[in-house]
């Protein structure tokens, strides 16, 4: 008879992510966003020799940054929804930090907060437009 010492325990697999204000648990709301570096700066900041960075975005428009990502979390005391920049130190210890603006720049995926910068204020203004109003904006002069 096999023994089951090979079958898997029934431990959390809750990831260590705690809210750097309060340090209480934060609930994910969201999927991971992969970051990628699409200039060599962005992959020097992490340690990776000029000369390499160079070369890594020279092959390939974007380089996927391991370990590191944006996502949503739920914190029970802010009582509120933020978007975090993650970084795994190790198995089970991240460092988390609200995610800066810059960031969203090298995410794939995520609809940019601020909003498209090649629309135009015009379209902009009428995506969020439900009337027969706005039809006045298309009126010609005759």
């Amino acid at each position: 008879m096999q023994r089951r010492c090979d079958r898997n325990r029934k431990r959390s697999k809750k990831r260590a992510i705690y809210c750097p204000v309060h340090g209480c648990y934060l609930d994910s709301v969201s999927q991971k966003y992969q970051l990628f570096a699409d200039q060599p700066g962005q992959l020097q900041q992490r340690g990776m020799s000029r000369r390499n960075a160079l070369m890594l975005v020279a092959n390939q428009t974007a380089v996927p940054i391991e370990g590191e990502w944006l996502e949503a979390f739920w914190c029970e005391q802010c009582q509120q929804t933020k978007w975090y920049h993650v970084r795994k130190v190790n198995e089970r210890t991240y460092e988390v930090a609200l995610a800066p603006q810059e960031l969203w720049q090298q995410v794939t995926g995520v609809v940019d907060p601020k909003g498209n910068p090649t629309v135009g204020e015009f379209t902009r203004r009428h995506s969020r437009v439900l009337n027969q109003h706005s039809i006045n904006d298309f009126k010609f002069v005759g």
